[in-house]
């Protein structure tokens, strides 16, 4: 298959607050929106793929469990503490957590679905160290 275009859809209860979390904290530029009837869309990018949040969805603020939302949206970036700084700005108690595979920082969008900000530098390192797919070893 030949895949043209990939994105994300994340439906939302807390549609307004959601798309202001990740236009004003990621800075993700808008693409399109849509309203039809009760129902509401907005496609911004992401990168080369884009996330679409629509209406429709169920919030649990203080963070779905894994049953509620198997879904972790990870997000990696060149530096994880300007991120944290920007972060810090939605969530005062936000903090880098290193692991042995590289550095994250774990928040929640207002609708409770989790989000993972990653070092880029420790997912390329990881890349490399595995060798498991040649395709990707120019990523660096």
């Amino acid at each position: 298959m030949d895949i043209e275009r990939y994105g994300i859809i994340l439906n939302t209860e807390n549609y307004d607050e959601c798309v202001a979390f990740y236009r004003e904290l990621f800075g993700l530029p808008l693409m399109f929106e849509k309203v039809d009837g009760d129902f509401r869309l907005t496609c911004l990018a992401l990168g080369t793929a884009y996330l679409m949040i629509e209406t429709e969805g169920v919030a649990k603020r203080e963070g779905k469990s894994v049953e509620e939302s198997a879904t972790k949206l990870r997000l990696n970036v060149k530096d994880i503490q300007t991120a944290l700084d920007n972060v810090r700005a939605y969530d005062a108690n936000a903090s880098i957590v290193e692991h042995a595979w590289g550095l994250v920082i774990n928040i929640v969008d207002p609708d409770g679905n989790h989000v993972s900000i990653r070092d880029e530098a420790g997912f390329i390192e990881q890349l490399h160290s595995k060798n498991i797919c040649e395709d990707y070893t120019n990523l660096a």
